[in-house]
């Protein structure tokens, strides 16, 4: 199994930043792929940005260009940079990871909300 626990969000003005932290425990070291998602009410989960164990990344058209999933392989830590921020970005951002046996877990959120 694979713990996730996720950190950063908060209350930001349109145009701020905020970097999302993920740390990841466990059996880490079967981990195929690892990503971001957020939610609102009555939507569903929608991919954010998505990083492989190659390094290959993946992002949602809407965040393109503003947000940048990396990681830190040494802490087990993976992190959303999400800069120039908008009131559509405010959601409940989870952290994901899918093993290579098919597994997929998610940590408990982190709420991110974008007004003035």
């Amino acid at each position: 199994q694979v713990q996730l626990v996720e950190s950063g969000g908060g209350l930001v003005q349109p145009g701020e930043s905020l970097r999302l932290s993920c740390v990841a425990s466990g059996n880490i070291f079967s981990i195929r792929s690892m990503g971001w998602y957020r939610q609102t009410p009555g939507k569903q989960r929608e991919l954010v940005a998505t990083i492989t164990s190659g390094g290959s990344t993946n992002y949602a058209d809407s965040v393109k260009g503003r947000f940048t999933i990396s990681r830190d392989s040494a802490k087990n830590t993976l992190y959303l940079q999400m800069n120039s921020l908008k009131p559509e970005d405010t959601a409940v951002y989870y952290c994901n990871t899918v093993q290579w046996a098919g597994f997929t877990y998610w940590g408990q959120g982190t709420q991110v909300t974008v007004s003035s």
